[in-house]
């Protein structure tokens, strides 16, 4: 769980200095049902967008993110994006709109993943499961999106 916690907060603490990181939350948004005043435990968080991620055990400065390789630096960015989104989505009053908020911020995680893994890897199984993600997962974005347009008051 520790070993959890640290990447958890690694992960935060490379989004505080990355510069790449104001284009790709630009990039990614929940929807406008999941970041609606009808979370419940949010005040001061900071939302999605905020100084949320630099509070609690998530704040660790000095990540030497020059040491990493460019994959490992890609996938920290694009996770920096959603862990705080899928945070954000498992805040709201409803179970079902805060699973569905929440599910779409992870699903968009692991697509993330997986173009990158795409752009780095060479492993063709890996590839190839690489691109079945990416299929599933973004139909079920647009799956879970409908069913909150519809259903999320």
């Amino acid at each position: 769980m520790n070993t959890l916690k640290f990447a958890v907060a690694a992960i935060f603490a490379a989004s505080l200095s990355t510069p790449a990181l104001a284009q790709d939350e630009a990039a990614f948004q929940l929807p406008e049902q999941c970041t609606s005043g009808s979370a419940m435990g949010h005040a001061g968080h900071g939302g999605m967008h905020g100084g949320g991620r630099e509070t609690g055990m998530m704040r660790m400065e000095g990540m030497d993110m020059a040491g990493m390789t460019e994959f490992q630096r890609q996938n920290m960015e694009k996770m920096a994006v959603t862990m705080p989104a899928m945070m954000d989505g498992m805040m709201q009053g409803d179970p079902d709109v805060a699973f569905a908020c929440a599910m779409i911020a992870h699903h968009q995680g692991a697509i993330d993943m997986a173009r990158i893994q795409l752009e780095h890897g060479k492993d063709p199984w890996i590839r190839a499961l690489s691109e079945q993600i990416i299929e599933a997962q973004v139909r079920e974005i647009a799956d879970m999106t409908q069913w909150l347009a519809d259903n999320a008051r």
